[in-house]
């Protein structure tokens, strides 16, 4: 691809790196953005600079916030004792948005992979491990991606806390085997939340 100016070649280059982005696509985005006013082109950067820079991550659950702790863990009406597990903060998103779960979060910040070099130690589980050791939770709800990764995650995080006798469930399989959470419908999710099975019987099927 051939280009008039070095700036909007830089400019193509960068946002072309971001998931989903071919050449074509992000030079139509860059020449959208020439056209549009100056303070729009400011107000997009100004965003983007206080998110990388600004953003905070849960102390407590690890996801995204705006604050020490994010709204989620701060609201006195959630059930503490209840967590669920989580890959990333686009899982939290779905099933917030199923309004069927009134507990609380752990985001991993992935599943384990040795094919892309993730182990155990590169998520959050040993947080999570902590948090089991302590007490404070009665009940832990597995809601990975049924996919090899996330089942492998589950067994692990399983194996770590088997010893410490606290209930342990799945959602229910209304999510397609390898399908990825964020994608369910809101519907399919929320009922897999409400009607969750002991982990234990997820290992039979």
């Amino acid at each position: 691809m051939d280009f008039s100016s070095k700036l909007l070649e830089n400019a193509v280059n960068e946002i072309s790196q971001l998931p989903g982005i071919g050449k074509r696509t992000a030079l139509r985005l860059a020449l959208h953005l020439l056209k549009q006013p100056e303070e729009n082109t400011h107000a997009l950067t100004e965003a983007l600079n206080k998110l990388r820079n600004k953003i905070n991550f849960c102390k407590k659950c690890h996801n995204i916030s705006d604050s020490v702790l994010c709204e989620i863990c701060q609201n006195p009406n959630r059930n503490q004792e209840i967590v669920c597990v989580v890959e990333d903060v686009r899982d939290v998103m779905a099933i917030e948005n199923t309004s069927q779960f009134r507990g609380v979060y752990h985001v991993l910040g992935g599943k384990i992979s040795p094919m892309d070099g993730i182990g155990p130690h590169d998520l959050t589980i040993l947080a999570l491990v902590e948090k089991v050791k302590a007490g404070i939770i009665k009940e832990l709800i597995f809601a990975l991606s049924s996919t090899m990764e996330g089942d492998t995650t589950n067994f692990y995080i399983f194996k770590q806390i088997e010893p410490y006798k606290i209930t342990t469930t799945t959602i229910a399989r209304g999510i397609a085997v390898g399908d990825e959470l964020e994608f369910a419908d809101e519907v399919t999710l929320g009922r897999s939340i409400v009607n969750r099975i002991p982990f234990e019987n997820s290992l039979k099927v």
